[in-house]
């Protein structure tokens, strides 16, 4: 499969969790503009914030949202909401990354999330709970194998839960979380400043590892020392007295 096939079926990825109501609406106004410009979108959420704020959770098919990509869908979606009208009252629309301790709304979502700590609630009870937290080990068909840290006594510490039945899951944030988004986030940047043929420049390492493989200058001359100073005029003089005075008794 080629990077442009894998793209589009990320595109094409339905998500497992979705919103009801109003939010609903808004996402079936928002998803085709999104994928048209080449980004998923994640969740939406519509509180009574500042009146009526509208948050849409976007991102690229790697994961990654930066900050001019959420200024390009909110310029872009702006007037065909307006258009479209999903909501009856004036709200505020912001455009967002899904951050760091992001929702888990596809498969692939839950594929990227292995060997993290996340909280999933199911919309369907599973062996009696909704609510497990733990690291993420494995997909396994249409599971999601969850090593749980708030197992009780007589219960497995591996729980295999039907993806089609979760309701909300996001990654809780840890040290080794973030580290893996820093690198995640350096290395999309880098990537679009190269397509936009935009050189950044080099880290301080780099300078420091190219100063020392570089060829080494050669040394300078040492500037030659002055020939004609006090000292050196007074040294002439007193060689002309001796070439010419005789001492006494000759």
């Amino acid at each position: 499969m080629t990077e442009t096939d894998l793209t589009a079926d990320l595109l094409n990825e339905p998500r497992l969790v979705t919103e009801p109501g109003v939010a609903a609406r808004v996402a079936a106004v928002a998803m085709p503009v999104l994928q048209g410009m080449g980004y998923r979108l994640v969740r939406i959420k519509v509180s009574g914030e500042a009146g009526c704020t509208v948050q849409i959770m976007a991102e690229r098919p790697d994961g990654t949202m930066l900050i001019d990509d959420c200024e390009a869908v909110s310029k872009a979606l702006s007037p065909v909401l307006d258009v479209n009208d999903p909501i009856e009252r004036a709200y505020r629309l912001e455009i967002s990354s899904p951050g760091i301790d992001r929702p888990l709304v596809r498969r692939s979502d839950f594929e990227r999330a292995q060997g993290h700590l996340a909280k999933i609630d199911m919309a369907v009870p599973h062996q009696g709970r909704k609510r497990y937290r733990g690291i993420i080990e494995s997909l396994d068909g249409e599971t999601v194998r969850l090593h749980r840290d708030d197992i009780r006594e007589g219960e497995d510490a591996v729980v295999a839960l039907p993806l089609t039945d979760i309701g909300d899951a996001r990654l809780v944030l840890t040290d080794e979380l973030i580290a893996e988004s820093m690198r995640r986030g350096k290395a999309a940047e880098r990537d679009l400043k190269e397509d936009l043929g935009i050189e950044p420049p080099p880290p301080a390492h780099a300078k420091k590892a190219r100063a020392k493989g570089a060829k080494s200058k050669p040394a300078k001359a040492k500037k030659p020392l002055p020939q004609n100073t006090k000292q050196h005029r007074l040294a002439a003089e007193q060689a002309r007295r001796d070439r010419t005075d005789h001492p006494e008794g000759d």
